[in-house]
């Protein structure tokens, strides 16, 4: 699957209907972006990629309000959802598209690899890597060995695997661990059965 192919499903009806569907309380996540911020400690800057209505970075605009925070989205509903949100800064294309003139403290992602075709990953890894000044947070769903789950009647849209790994062999040695842990959705409902991994760079 291309990207072309890839990104049009996304930006389309499919990706309107996810809009429509994932719709959470911001606060519900506090918990864990809490935990995130007390981890980083001092950041200024935090870059999203794939961040849909911004639930996410509303949430941490609300703990820590003098971030300078951006969201990366492809949908354009979503994107106008997330331009709604005071103190974040939307900017609407693909995540293989985004290619600014600065580095983030923090670069992350909750659930949007696993929806990116396979042959994207290593020039993804390369783009977070070079997009991250500090710190990279990779939240999403985990199986030890790649593998495809189908989604929605779809094939070619949902992927688990090892990210926390193929991101630090794509780093070359150039990140170490901060933490790692698993958000399960029976406790944390805002959740949904993620492992989540925070790098930072040496």
């Amino acid at each position: 699957m291309n990207e072309s192919i890839q990104t049009r499903f996304w930006e389309g009806e499919f990706g309107d209907t996810y809009t429509d569907r994932n719709k959470i309380d911001a606060k519900d996540r506090s918990k864990f972006f809490s935990n995130i911020l007390y981890l980083t400690g001092a950041i200024s800057s935090v870059l999203e990629l794939g961040a849909n209505r911004g639930h996410n970075l509303e949430v941490l605009h609300h703990l820590k309000p003098d971030l300078e925070i951006t969201g990366v989205e492809v949908n354009k509903k979503a994107c106008n959802e997330m331009a709604k949100h005071g103190g974040i800064e939307p900017v609407c294309c693909s995540i293989q598209d985004f290619d600014p003139s600065k580095q983030f403290d923090l670069v992350f992602t909750c659930g949007v690899l696993i929806h990116l075709p396979p042959a994207d990953l290593p020039e993804v890894y390369k783009k977070i890597l070079k997009l991250s000044k500090k710190y990279i947070l990779l939240n999403e769903y985990f199986n030890p060995t790649p593998v495809e789950v189908p989604y929605r009647g779809h094939s070619e849209r949902l992927f688990k695997r090892d990210w926390g790994s193929e991101l630090i062999d794509a780093a070359e040695g150039k990140l170490k661990l901060v933490d790692y842990g698993f958000l399960w959705k029976k406790v944390e409902p805002a959740w949904d059965n993620a492992t989540w991994w925070l790098f930072e760079k040496k």
